[in-house]
């Protein structure tokens, strides 16, 4: 300190410019830039410091000279800082009259050490912080020489600080991690640092995803809790106007029943007053009567005192002669009996008033009254069981109801039944499904509500009626071909159904679930049903009425690879006998009928012959007939007019093929008409194929083993046909159907 006083006085302002020398950097920023300054510019300002402290009187000469150097100084630093603008910061380096600048010949930066110094040290405190101060080396001197400048100046204002002196820090670097832990972002270089080595961290992308989809789901409950709370809310609006209608309804309840009770004590009232007004009158009515006899009896006995008394001053024998006479007077009134009781008391009665009826009338304010009569609900479709029926009803009206009881009886003949048993059955809802039923049947239902007060009236009868039994399916009248079938059935059912539905299903086995396809609204218990060719399917059959379908029938398979038919053993001849699969025709040896007859006009009574079932289908359809090359048949098609007394094929009704074998050898006639062509076949066949062709009117005969045509018939077909089968002598023809065509027999 010593050697910086003594040299002091030898610094000159030519020194100060000598030494100072200028470096484009802010004065006053971090302490590394500042170190940028030599270590002869930091003896400078120590010794620029010392010579201000101990030479005050030198500051005076050089002021003019100093002041122009701080001016240059001033106007460099202004332009390079690009501070031409701002003429306020120039004025405050250049005025005279500054009162925080002492003007000398050191720069500006060394008088502000010494002001700073001035103002943040005094005493031993501040000659102990000088020499570390002036270095520029300690820790936290930016801010002290910024807080020194703007104090030194008179300006404190941050605009002027970031503006003069621009304070550059460093970017902090983006936050690229997410601390779970913490549930804060951070640098990737933090997540290694003692404050989060231990956490859980994330990458702050999947950190921002998950945040987004906690916010949507909370957002979705939100949204739920929004939605239950508006429910909430618009059910306690129906409460609250439910409250309301039954605050109204009771109020109502309440002033019917004390008016009531109000014209019932009234209605007591007159006649009380009525009986008590009758009481007072018939008193005092008898009363007015005794006193009226009174007043007679007693005007009578003064009136005697009066003649007596004049009596007593007449003479001797005019009293002799009245006193007689008044005499028998006295004697008579005297024997008339005087009532002296009275007749009717003062006092009434006490009455008792009778007041239960109000009594009654009171309770029954707290009283629910019985409930009104139900209104029992139509049977809707679908609604039953062939054992089984739901029945529904409806209370229009506000009543309590505790339970119900449903009552019901079978109906017979399409009316109530009167002697019929009555069933009756208590529930708590407003439905009750009614089992052990009788299907297809029609049962009358009505039902009554009951609470505490009692049973409501009995509502309107109303008939539900029970699903049909499923139908039975004739298996053995069932006719097919390659594009159609004709199914048929039996209801089931005594009393009649709407109608039927026949299911169909395409599959290999009847266990095989699917409806591939329904027919709906059959009304006879027969359908002609289009299939596919060459396909398995198989068939069920509903019946309909306004209680439901019934179960499904039993299974029946039918196969669209042929035409198939059962022989109808109604038309068959007592001597021939049909087999059970309805396939195979006999005749026996014996020349009796083998089964007694049966009267009937769809029976062969001439020749031996059965009819198959109708084709009613039309299209090209083929069968076969296996046949003995001994044996006298006839094959083929007939009308379902045809006459039963003639032989196929003597009409115009039928088309025949017919053999017979004699010791001559084989004869074969293509009968119509009783008309046949000159044909002769040299191969007996052994298998005959028949070709119906209804679209072309054809009828073809066939020799299968050797696939041979043999006749062709031009029919008139303006009806579907029947195949026809008759045999001449005992001997048996197996049809074979449901089998394709075969080629040879395409082409006719």
């Amino acid at each position: 300190m010593e050697e910086g006083a003594g040299e002091a006085p030898g610094l000159g302002r030519s020194a100060a410019s000598k030494d100072f020398r200028f470096y484009h950097t802010d004065l006053y920023d971090s302490e590394d830039r500042l170190q940028i300054f030599p270590e002869e510019s930091t003896r400078m300002r120590r010794e620029g410091v010392q010579a201000e402290m101990t030479h005050e009187p030198m500051r005076g000469g050089v002021k003019g000279k100093a002041q122009r150097d701080l001016g240059e100084e001033v106007d460099e630093l202004v332009h390079l800082y690009g501070l031409e603008d701002d003429h306020e910061l120039g004025d405050e380096f250049i005025e005279e009259n500054t009162p925080r600048i002492e003007v000398s010949e050191y720069p500006s930066y060394m008088m502000m050490g010494s002001e700073q110094r001035d103002w943040r040290l005094t005493g031993e405190a501040a000659q102990g912080e000088d020499l570390g101060f002036m270095g520029w080396g300690s820790v936290g001197q930016c801010q002290d020489l910024r807080e020194a400048y703007r104090y030194s100046h008179g300006r404190a204002s941050e605009e002027y600080e970031c503006y003069v002196i621009p304070e550059e820090e460093d970017e902090e670097e983006a936050a690229d991690v997410f601390c779970v832990t913490c549930k804060t972002p951070i640098r990737a270089s933090e997540k290694d640092q003692d404050e989060h080595k231990q956490h859980e961290v994330t990458p702050l992308s999947k950190a921002l995803e998950s945040a987004k989809d906690e916010i949507h789901k909370n957002m979705y409950k939100l949204e739920k809790q929004i939605i239950e709370m508006e429910n909430f809310a618009s059910h306690l609006e129906e409460v609250f106007i439910t409250v309301e209608e039954n605050f109204g309804r009771q109020e109502q309840n309440f002033e019917s029943h004390y008016n009531e009770i109000l014209e019932t004590l009234s209605q007591k009232y007159e006649e009380k007053i009525q009986a008590l007004g009758e009481k007072k009158k018939e008193k005092l009515e008898a009363l007015y009567g005794q006193l009226v006899n009174c007043g007679e009896n007693l005007d009578t006995c003064k009136e005697l005192m009066e003649t007596i008394e004049e009596m007593c001053h007449e003479e001797k024998v005019d009293f002799i002669k009245d006193a007689v006479a008044m005499a028998d007077r006295l004697r008579k009134f005297l024997q008339t009996k005087t009532d002296v009781e009275i007749s009717a008391q003062p006092d009434f009665e006490d009455q008792t008033l009778d007041f239960s009826d109000v009594e009654e009338l009171m309770g029954s304010i707290n009283t629910i009254p019985a409930p009104s009569a139900p209104v029992i609900n139509p049977q809707a479709p679908n609604s039953a069981t062939g054992s089984s029926v739901r029945v529904c009803w409806s209370l229009y009206s506000d009543d309590t109801v505790e339970s119900y009881r449903l009552s019901y009886r079978p109906v017979q003949d399409g009316s109530p039944g009167k002697e019929q048993t009555e069933f009756t059955m208590t529930v708590k809802e407003t439905y009750c499904s009614v089992t052990n039923l009788l299907p297809n049947t029609q049962y009358e239902f009505w039902v009554t509500a009951q609470n505490r007060a009692g049973l409501s009236p009995t509502s309107e009868r109303a008939v539900y009626m029970t699903a049909p039994c499923p139908p039975i399916i004739k298996s053995k009248e069932i006719r097919s071909c390659e594009e159609a079938a004709l199914i048929s059935w039996e209801s089931g059912n005594l009393n009649p159904v709407d109608s039927y539905t026949v299911e169909l299903t395409q599959a290999e086995t009847p266990g095989a679930s699917g409806v591939t396809e329904s027919v709906v609204g059959i009304p006879t218990c027969e359908c002609l049903v289009q299939l596919q060719p060459r396909q398995n399917y198989t068939i069920y059959v509903r019946a309909l009425n306004v209680g439901g379908p019934s179960a499904r029938s039993e299974p029946t398979t039918v196969h669209t690879t042929g035409l198939y038919f059962p022989l109808n053993e109604h038309t068959c001849h007592p001597w021939l006998t049909v087999s059970e699969d309805g396939l195979t025709v006999v005749r026996s040896e014996s020349r009796g009928p083998t089964r007694e007859p049966v009267p009937s006009d769809t029976q062969f009574t001439r020749c031996a012959a059965v009819m198959g079932n109708l084709i009613p289908v039309r299209g090209r359809h083929y069968w076969e007939v296996e046949v003995d090359e001994c044996l006298d048949y006839t094959v083929g098609v007939a009308f379902e007019d045809v006459p039963r007394q003639e032989d196929l094929g003597a009409n115009r009704l039928s088309w025949c093929m017919r053999h017979a074998f004699s010791s001559s050898g084989h004869k074969y006639e293509f009968l119509h008409n009783k008309m046949t062509p000159d044909i002769r076949i040299t191969v007996p066949p052994k298998k005959i194929g028949i070709l119906l062709d209804y679209e072309n009117a054809k009828l073809s005969f066939f020799n299968v083993d050797i696939s041979q045509h043999l006749y062709t018939f031009s029919c008139q077909l303006h009806q579907f046909v029947h195949p026809c089968f008759s045999l001449e002598k005992p001997g048996c023809l197996k049809i074979h159907n449901g089998i394709s065509m075969p080629e040879h027999a395409t082409f006719y």
